[in-house]
C-alpha cells in the first residue's frame, strides 16, 4: 500500500509507492515497447489488456467494453495512489505521514496510435477535455480527496512510456505544494489589491502583446514573464473561475482550440519536442474562489535540470519569454 510522507523541514509531501516497483519501466531509459510482440495495451481492440474503464465516450448504439470508444479513462494499472482504504493519518516521532488513498487513472486520448494530441481535431480534443472535467466532477464527490493533478507526458524525455497519446489525473487527500505556493501568492495579491492575479497578467499581457503567442475568445496562450525554461508556455481562460471542473461544457470548444493550436506552434518551432503537460486548479472543496485561476502550464523539454537548479531552486533560462512568444506567433503562419 502507498503511503505519503511529510519532510519536516521543507513540509513536502511525498508519494511511497512500492506497487510501481513492478513496471517494466522503472529504473530504465528508454520507451516501453508494445506488449506481446507488437500490441499496444491502448489501441482499440485490447481492451481486455487495461484495467476495467470508469469511462468512455462511444457513439449512439456502442457497448460498455466495446471498441467503438472515442476516448478511454481507466485506473492507473501501477498506481501511485488508490481509491480503497481508509485515510489514516498518524506521526512517527517528528515525522508525518497518511495512507497512500487517491485515485490514479489513464485518459487515452485518441483511438490512433501514434498520433499527438496537437495533431487531433478540435472535436477530438474538446473530447478529451470534456473527460478530464468528468472524472474531476465525478472525484470531488469523495470527501477525502482535496486536490486533482491533470497532466501529460509527451515523449521519453518528459517520462512517457507508452508511445500512444494519454494523459493521466492523480488524485490527493492533500494540496501540492506548487498550488498552495500559487494560491498563497495570488491570495496576497487579492488581499492587498482585490483583484486576481491572473486577471491581471491576462489583462496585461493582451495589451502589450509581446508575450502572447496565440489567443481567441475565450482563451490566451502566453509565455510567463519569468519562465523557468525556455519555452514555458501557459494556457489561461480569460473569464475569471477557479476549478476547471467548474468550466460549462460550451467553452470547451475554445479550449480545444488554443491547445490544438498552441501544441501545433510548439512542434512546428521546437520540431515536435517532448513535453510535460500539468492542469493547475483549485481544491475540490473551496469553489469559486476569487483570487484563484486555473490554468495549463506546458513545458518543452529542451535540456536538463541541473545541480545548481536542484541546489538553489533558481532556474537559468537563455531564452528570454518575448523571444520564445514572438517565435511561437510567427510559427503559427506554417
Amino acid at each position: 500500500m502507498s503511503e505519503l510522507r511529510r519532510d519536516p523541514i521543507l513540509g513536502r509531501w511525498v508519494i511511497l509507492a512500492p506497487e510501481r516497483a513492478g513496471r517494466p519501466t522503472d529504473f530504465s531509459t528508454r520507451v516501453e515497447p508494445p506488449e506481446e510482440g507488437g500490441l499496444c495495451p491502448f489501441c482499440p481492440g485490447n481492451e481486455r489488456h487495461t484495467p476495467h474503464e470508469i469511462l468512455a465516450y462511444r457513439p449512439a448504439g456502442g457497448r460498455p467494453g466495446d471498441d467503438s470508444w472515442s476516448v478511454r479513462v481507466f485506473p492507473n494499472r501501477y498506481p501511485a495512489l488508490r481509491v480503497e482504504g481508509e485515510l489514516d493519518r498518524e506521526g512517527h516521532g517528528i515525522y508525518d505521514k497518511m495512507s497512500g488513498i487517491g485515485a490514479h487513472e489513464v485518459i487515452v486520448e485518441t483511438r490512433r496510435h501514434g498520433a499527438r494530441l496537437g495533431e487531433l481535431p478540435p472535436g477530438e480534443i474538446a473530447q478529451l477535455l470534456a473527460a478530464w472535467r468528468d472524472r474531476m466532477l465525478d472525484l470531488r464527490q469523495d470527501s477525502r480527496l482535496r486536490s486533482i493533478l491533470v497532466f501529460k507526458n509527451q515523449g521519453q524525455a518528459a517520462g512517457a512510456t507508452l508511445e500512444h497519446s494519454h494523459s493521466q489525473l492523480i488524485a490527493l487527500p492533500i494540496l501540492p505544494r506548487q498550488v498552495m505556493a500559487e494560491m498563497a501568492g495570488a491570495r496576497a495579491y487579492f488581499d492587498q489589491k482585490e483583484r486576481c492575479i491572473f486577471c491581471d497578467i491576462v489583462r496585461q499581457e493582451r495589451k502589450e502583446g509581446v508575450r502572447v503567442a496565440y489567443e481567441n475568445d475565450g482563451f490566451v496562450t502566453l509565455a510567463p514573464w519569468a519562465p523557468r525554461i525556455p519555452f514555458e508556455t501557459w494556457l489561461v481562460p480569460k473569464a475569471h473561475a477557479s476549478g476547471y471542473e467548474e468550466e460549462p461544457p460550451s467553452r470547451l470548444a475554445g479550449l480545444a482550440d488554443a491547445l490544438g493550436e498552441t501544441l501545433r506552434r510548439l512542434d512546428r518551432a521546437l520540431d515536435r519536442p517532448a513535453f510535460n503537460l500539468m492542469l493547475h486548479t483549485g481544491p475540490l472543496n473551496e469553489r469559486s474562489l476569487a483570487h484563484y485561476h486555473w490554468h495549463i502550464e506546458i513545458m518543452p523539454i529542451l535540456g536538463r535540470v541541473g545541480g545548481f537548479e536542484w541546489g538553489s531552486g533558481f532556474y537559468i533560462n537563455p531564452t528570454p519569454p518575448e523571444e520564445a512568444a514572438e517565435f511561437l506567433r510567427k510559427s503559427g503562419a506554417g
